[in-house]
């Protein structure tokens, strides 16, 4: 990781109105990056924390699927507010998928879609795989669905599938892809949030002590990143950067207080306990694992 990308200063992007337009501006920007420093360094350029946000999912996709195209994506996993696969109607038959996955990060504004569905025989338990549609293409229907209040400038769509051709990845949809994207995703997007904010607080001369302890938790995602996503001590070592971003908060809403990006700040920060429910519950587990 070039750190010295974060310590020296730089202007912010511009805000496109088209997400994936820009992406692909801040994508020439950064020239080719690793995820972490897409997060990162990326991050650091956006104007918002919702553009924050979207850089460090585009971050986690990749860390995801390495092989992943130049160009805004989504994952497709929860129907009906659940990720349970015995939830999930969407089907995989030869290479086709039907189905509806309803809340898609960016979906309406994705290039590539990456699809979890059910694949398994009738009569067999559920079993997930992983398939990736290019949207637009037959079958492949993306509904735009209204602004939420929390970081209304990142889009969500619902993905209507209608026997869409496929590219099926290797690997169990499940224990390859859902449930390791979910860690990627709490670690990528702390990296990406927290990188916007030391980038605040240079433009805006935040204590030191406050900058560098911001750096300190980015150096602490640096190292978690290098953990498997199945590591307990992954998953401990993940739950105290959290632990250590909740306690600069206070620091942080104090140094915001005064400049102009208070009101989006206190709008969009909620973004980082969305999933914090199941992160307790891994931590938990990666704290107590069960006797041998």
């Amino acid at each position: 990781m070039p750190w010295h990308a974060l310590l020296d200063r730089a202007d912010r992007l511009p805000v496109h109105a088209n997400l994936a337009e820009g992406y692909s501006v801040l994508l020439q920007r950064l020239g080719p990056v690793a995820p972490f420093e897409l997060a990162t360094q990326g991050a650091r350029l956006m104007a918002t924390p919702g553009l924050a946000f979207l850089v460090g999912y585009q971050a986690a996709l990749r860390a995801l699927w390495p092989s992943a195209p130049h160009s805004l994506g989504a994952l497709c996993a929860t129907e009906q507010r659940s990720l349970r696969p015995l939830d999930m109607q969407t089907r995989l038959d030869d290479l086709r998928l039907s189905g509806r996955k309803d809340f898609v990060t960016a979906g309406d504004a994705a290039d590539w879609l990456l699809i979890a569905a059910r694949s398994e025989a009738v009569g067999e338990k559920p079993r997930l795989s992983l398939a990736v549609v290019l949207a637009g293409e037959p079958g492949v229907r993306v509904e735009p669905l209204p602004a939420i209040p929390l970081m209304p400038d990142i889009s969500h769509g619902r993905v209507h599938l209608d026997h869409a051709a496929c590219e099926r990845l290797p690997g169990d949809g499940w224990d390859d892809y859902v449930k390791p994207f979910r860690t990627l995703e709490d670690t990528y997007v702390l990296s990406a949030m927290t990188a916007w904010l030391h980038g605040i607080g240079q433009e805006c001369d935040w204590p030191q002590a406050l900058r560098l302890q911001l750096l300190a938790l980015l150096a602490g995602c640096a190292e978690v990143i290098r953990q498997p996503t199945a590591s307990a001590a992954g998953h401990v070592l993940l739950g105290g950067l959290f632990a250590q971003f909740e306690a600069l908060k206070p620091q942080v809403n104090d140094a915001m207080a005064a400049g102009q990006w208070a009101a989006m700040w206190q709008r969009d920060q909620a973004v980082l306990d969305l999933a914090a429910s199941a992160r307790a519950k891994r931590l938990e587990k990666a704290l107590n694992p069960p006797p041998l």
